[in-house]
Protein backbone atom coordinates (compact mmCIF):
# COMPACT_ATOMS: atom_id res chain seq x y z
CA UNK A 1 0.00 0.00 0.00
CA UNK A 2 1.98 3.46 -1.04
CA UNK A 3 -0.42 6.06 1.17
CA UNK A 4 -1.03 5.34 4.31
CA UNK A 5 -4.80 5.30 5.63
CA UNK A 6 -5.25 8.44 8.23
CA UNK A 7 -9.01 7.97 8.29
CA UNK A 8 -11.36 5.40 8.41
CA UNK A 9 -15.02 6.13 7.53
CA UNK A 10 -17.38 3.11 9.30
CA UNK A 11 -21.11 2.61 7.80
CA UNK A 12 -22.63 1.15 11.88
CA UNK A 13 -25.50 -0.80 10.89
CA UNK A 14 -24.40 -4.32 9.10
CA UNK A 15 -20.63 -3.36 9.59
CA UNK A 16 -19.54 -2.37 12.88
CA UNK A 17 -22.90 -4.00 14.37
CA UNK A 18 -25.55 -6.57 13.20
CA UNK A 19 -29.49 -6.30 14.00
CA UNK A 20 -28.24 -7.40 17.44
CA UNK A 21 -26.66 -3.89 17.62
CA UNK A 22 -23.66 -5.23 19.68
CA UNK A 23 -20.11 -4.29 19.08
CA UNK A 24 -17.79 -7.63 18.87
CA UNK A 25 -15.02 -7.76 21.02
CA UNK A 26 -12.43 -7.99 18.10
CA UNK A 27 -14.10 -5.42 16.00
CA UNK A 28 -13.28 -2.68 19.35
CA UNK A 29 -9.75 -4.37 19.86
CA UNK A 30 -9.10 -3.49 16.21
CA UNK A 31 -10.30 0.19 16.76
CA UNK A 32 -8.22 0.43 19.70
CA UNK A 33 -5.29 -0.19 18.13
CA UNK A 34 -6.12 1.74 14.94
CA UNK A 35 -6.43 4.62 16.96
CA UNK A 36 -3.35 4.01 19.45
CA UNK A 37 -1.54 3.81 16.01
CA UNK A 38 -2.52 7.76 15.48
CA UNK A 39 -5.44 6.51 13.10
CA UNK A 40 -8.93 8.95 13.41
CA UNK A 41 -12.40 7.12 12.37
CA UNK A 42 -15.63 8.58 11.96
CA UNK A 43 -19.01 6.63 11.79
CA UNK A 44 -20.85 7.54 8.12
CA UNK A 45 -24.51 6.29 8.68
CA UNK A 46 -28.43 6.94 7.61
CA UNK A 47 -28.97 6.80 11.71
CA UNK A 48 -30.22 9.56 13.64
CA UNK A 49 -27.41 11.43 15.60
CA UNK A 50 -28.97 10.38 18.96
CA UNK A 51 -28.74 6.84 17.61
CA UNK A 52 -25.80 6.53 15.96
CA UNK A 53 -23.23 8.87 18.37
CA UNK A 54 -22.96 6.77 21.79
CA UNK A 55 -21.11 3.86 19.18
CA UNK A 56 -19.00 6.62 18.22
CA UNK A 57 -18.10 7.77 22.66
CA UNK A 58 -18.00 3.86 23.00
CA UNK A 59 -14.91 3.61 20.36
CA UNK A 60 -13.47 6.99 21.06
CA UNK A 61 -13.90 8.18 17.33
CA UNK A 62 -13.93 11.84 17.82
CA UNK A 63 -13.90 12.84 13.95
CA UNK A 64 -17.12 14.71 12.30
CA UNK A 65 -20.18 12.07 12.44
CA UNK A 66 -22.39 11.81 9.47
CA UNK A 67 -26.05 10.63 10.16
CA UNK A 68 -29.18 10.60 7.86
CA UNK A 69 -27.17 9.34 5.42
CA UNK A 70 -25.11 12.86 5.56
CA UNK A 71 -28.14 15.17 5.55
CA UNK A 72 -26.45 16.36 8.91
CA UNK A 73 -22.88 16.24 9.86
CA UNK A 74 -22.34 16.59 13.83
CA UNK A 75 -18.98 17.10 16.58
CA UNK A 76 -19.72 14.30 18.59
CA UNK A 77 -17.28 15.92 21.24
CA UNK A 78 -19.26 18.94 21.26
CA UNK A 79 -22.73 18.08 19.39
CA UNK A 80 -22.23 21.02 17.04
CA UNK A 81 -24.24 20.71 13.98
CA UNK A 82 -21.53 21.21 11.19
CA UNK A 83 -23.93 20.55 8.02
CA UNK A 84 -27.75 20.34 8.13
CA UNK A 85 -29.43 19.40 4.31
CA UNK A 86 -33.06 18.69 5.18
CA UNK A 87 -35.74 17.47 2.09
CA UNK A 88 -37.24 20.92 0.80
CA UNK A 89 -41.14 21.40 2.17
CA UNK A 90 -42.31 21.18 -1.13
CA UNK A 91 -40.65 18.02 -1.62
CA UNK A 92 -41.63 16.54 1.60
CA UNK A 93 -45.20 17.20 0.63
CA UNK A 94 -44.80 15.67 -2.84
CA UNK A 95 -43.82 12.45 -0.70
CA UNK A 96 -46.39 12.22 1.12
CA UNK A 97 -48.96 12.12 -1.47
CA UNK A 98 -47.72 9.68 -3.31
CA UNK A 99 -47.22 7.16 0.15
CA UNK A 100 -50.31 7.52 1.19
CA UNK A 101 -51.85 7.28 -2.36
CA UNK A 102 -50.14 3.84 -2.01
CA UNK A 103 -50.59 2.97 1.61
CA UNK A 104 -47.06 2.63 2.56
CA UNK A 105 -45.53 3.11 6.06
CA UNK A 106 -43.64 6.55 6.50
CA UNK A 107 -41.64 8.32 8.90
CA UNK A 108 -39.96 11.47 8.36
CA UNK A 109 -37.12 13.38 10.54
CA UNK A 110 -36.52 16.41 12.62
CA UNK A 111 -34.41 17.98 15.06
CA UNK A 112 -33.50 14.68 15.90
CA UNK A 113 -37.02 13.15 16.44
CA UNK A 114 -38.96 10.99 13.98
CA UNK A 115 -42.58 10.77 13.40
CA UNK A 116 -45.23 8.31 12.05
CA UNK A 117 -49.14 7.87 11.51
CA UNK A 118 -48.76 4.45 13.38
CA UNK A 119 -47.40 1.61 15.71
CA UNK A 120 -47.26 -1.20 13.66
CA UNK A 121 -44.36 -4.39 12.72
CA UNK A 122 -42.63 -1.60 10.47
CA UNK A 123 -42.15 0.91 13.37
CA UNK A 124 -41.67 -1.35 16.05
CA UNK A 125 -38.27 -3.29 13.50
CA UNK A 126 -37.02 0.29 13.14
CA UNK A 127 -37.50 1.17 16.65
CA UNK A 128 -35.88 -2.20 17.87
CA UNK A 129 -32.62 -1.25 15.42
CA UNK A 130 -32.40 2.65 16.44
CA UNK A 131 -33.67 1.85 19.75
CA UNK A 132 -35.13 5.33 19.64
CA UNK A 133 -39.36 5.25 19.65
CA UNK A 134 -41.31 6.91 17.13
CA UNK A 135 -43.77 10.18 17.59
CA UNK A 136 -47.34 9.08 16.61
CA UNK A 137 -48.78 11.90 15.00
CA UNK A 138 -52.21 11.85 13.51
CA UNK A 139 -51.41 13.79 10.51
CA UNK A 140 -47.60 13.64 9.04
CA UNK A 141 -48.96 16.03 6.72
CA UNK A 142 -50.23 18.81 9.12
CA UNK A 143 -46.83 18.02 11.50
CA UNK A 144 -44.67 18.81 8.39
CA UNK A 145 -46.87 21.23 6.80
CA UNK A 146 -44.41 24.01 6.84
CA UNK A 147 -41.20 21.87 7.75
CA UNK A 148 -38.54 20.28 6.22
CA UNK A 149 -37.49 16.63 6.91
CA UNK A 150 -34.14 15.74 7.52
CA UNK A 151 -34.76 12.38 5.49
CA UNK A 152 -37.57 10.14 5.12
CA UNK A 153 -38.17 6.49 5.27
CA UNK A 154 -40.23 3.94 3.72
CA UNK A 155 -40.28 0.35 5.49
CA UNK A 156 -42.09 -2.17 3.80
CA UNK A 157 -41.03 -5.87 3.20
CA UNK A 158 -37.96 -6.38 1.58
CA UNK A 159 -39.18 -8.04 -1.08
CA UNK A 160 -40.78 -4.89 -1.62
CA UNK A 161 -38.66 -1.97 -1.93
CA UNK A 162 -36.23 -2.52 -4.59
CA UNK A 163 -39.90 -1.87 -6.94
CA UNK A 164 -40.12 0.97 -4.65
CA UNK A 165 -37.11 2.88 -4.54
CA UNK A 166 -37.44 3.02 -8.48
CA UNK A 167 -41.06 3.97 -8.04
CA UNK A 168 -40.31 6.92 -5.80
CA UNK A 169 -37.40 7.82 -7.72
CA UNK A 170 -39.68 7.90 -11.10
CA UNK A 171 -42.28 9.95 -8.57
CA UNK A 172 -39.22 12.75 -7.46
CA UNK A 173 -37.00 12.77 -9.86
CA UNK A 174 -34.15 15.06 -9.61
CA UNK A 175 -35.73 16.58 -6.70
CA UNK A 176 -34.42 14.08 -4.28
CA UNK A 177 -31.88 11.39 -3.43
CA UNK A 178 -33.60 7.80 -3.08
CA UNK A 179 -31.60 4.93 -1.80
CA UNK A 180 -32.15 1.53 0.56
CA UNK A 181 -29.80 0.89 3.93
CA UNK A 182 -31.20 -2.42 5.51
CA UNK A 183 -33.36 -4.29 2.83
CA UNK A 184 -36.66 -2.94 4.40
CA UNK A 185 -35.62 0.43 4.20
CA UNK A 186 -36.07 2.82 1.55
CA UNK A 187 -34.67 6.44 2.51
CA UNK A 188 -35.45 10.06 0.66
CA UNK A 189 -33.00 12.75 1.12
CA UNK A 190 -32.11 16.12 -0.50
CA UNK A 191 -30.78 15.72 -3.63
CA UNK A 192 -27.44 17.10 -2.40
CA UNK A 193 -26.59 14.12 -0.06
CA UNK A 194 -24.96 10.97 -0.17
CA UNK A 195 -22.63 9.22 2.00
CA UNK A 196 -19.96 10.26 -0.01
CA UNK A 197 -20.26 13.84 -0.71
CA UNK A 198 -20.34 13.31 3.20
CA UNK A 199 -17.31 11.36 3.51
CA UNK A 200 -15.42 13.79 1.29
CA UNK A 201 -16.47 16.62 3.91
CA UNK A 202 -15.50 14.85 6.71
CA UNK A 203 -12.06 14.41 5.54
CA UNK A 204 -11.71 18.08 4.05
CA UNK A 205 -12.38 19.37 7.53
CA UNK A 206 -9.75 16.98 8.92
CA UNK A 207 -7.19 18.22 6.29
CA UNK A 208 -6.73 14.88 4.46
CA UNK A 209 -6.72 13.48 0.85
CA UNK A 210 -9.04 10.81 -0.39
CA UNK A 211 -6.23 8.51 -1.04
CA UNK A 212 -5.59 8.34 3.28
CA UNK A 213 -9.56 7.55 3.37
CA UNK A 214 -10.39 3.76 4.01
CA UNK A 215 -14.01 3.08 3.80
CA UNK A 216 -16.08 0.04 5.10
CA UNK A 217 -19.50 -0.50 4.29
CA UNK A 218 -21.98 -3.22 3.73
CA UNK A 219 -25.33 -1.74 1.67
CA UNK A 220 -26.55 0.12 -1.32
CA UNK A 221 -26.74 3.24 0.43
CA UNK A 222 -22.80 2.72 1.18
CA UNK A 223 -21.88 2.47 -2.87
CA UNK A 224 -20.74 6.62 -3.81
CA UNK A 225 -19.35 6.23 0.28
CA UNK A 226 -16.71 3.57 -1.15
CA UNK A 227 -16.72 5.57 -4.22
CA UNK A 228 -15.04 8.73 -2.29
CA UNK A 229 -12.33 6.95 -0.53
CA UNK A 230 -8.77 5.69 -1.66
CA UNK A 231 -9.87 2.18 -0.30
CA UNK A 232 -13.33 0.63 -0.50
CA UNK A 233 -14.37 -1.99 1.33
CA UNK A 234 -16.99 -4.22 1.53
CA UNK A 235 -18.57 -6.86 3.76
CA UNK A 236 -19.23 -10.22 2.78
CA UNK A 237 -23.05 -9.52 2.98
CA UNK A 238 -23.07 -6.82 0.61
CA UNK A 239 -24.90 -7.13 -2.53
CA UNK A 240 -23.54 -7.02 -5.37
CA UNK A 241 -24.26 -2.84 -6.39
CA UNK A 242 -21.71 -2.27 -3.16
CA UNK A 243 -19.00 -5.19 -4.42
CA UNK A 244 -18.72 -3.83 -7.77
CA UNK A 245 -17.33 -0.37 -6.35
CA UNK A 246 -15.31 -2.25 -3.69
CA UNK A 247 -11.65 -2.86 -4.01
CA UNK A 248 -11.57 -5.50 -1.25
CA UNK A 249 -14.27 -7.76 0.38
CA UNK A 250 -13.56 -8.99 4.13
CA UNK A 251 -16.08 -10.89 6.01
CA UNK A 252 -19.70 -10.53 7.52
CA UNK A 253 -20.25 -8.79 10.89
CA UNK A 254 -20.66 -12.21 12.22
CA UNK A 255 -17.05 -13.03 10.85
CA UNK A 256 -15.58 -9.55 12.31
CA UNK A 257 -14.84 -8.08 8.41
CA UNK A 258 -14.15 -4.57 9.91
CA UNK A 259 -11.20 -6.15 12.00
CA UNK A 260 -10.50 -7.71 8.95
CA UNK A 261 -10.37 -4.86 6.91
CA UNK A 262 -8.29 -2.46 9.68
CA UNK A 263 -6.10 -5.46 9.92
CA UNK A 264 -5.04 -5.63 6.64
CA UNK A 265 -4.83 -2.33 4.93
CA UNK A 266 -4.57 0.15 8.46
CA UNK A 267 -2.30 -2.24 11.08
CA UNK A 268 -0.35 -4.30 8.26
Amino acid sequence: MSVAIRLVAFDLDGTLVGRDVELRPRVEAAIAKMRAAGVRGCIVTGRMYRAAVPFARRLGLDAPLVCYQGAAIVDPVSDTVLRDAPLPVETVRELIDVVERDRRHLQLYRNDEYYCEARNRFSDLYASLARVQPVIVPSLRETFAFSPATKAVVIDDASQTKAYEQRLRDALGERAYVTRSYPEFVEVLNPAVDKGDALRYVAEHLGFDASEVLAIGDSWNDTPLLAAAGIGVAMGSAPPELRAVAHAVVADVEGDGVAEAIERYVLA
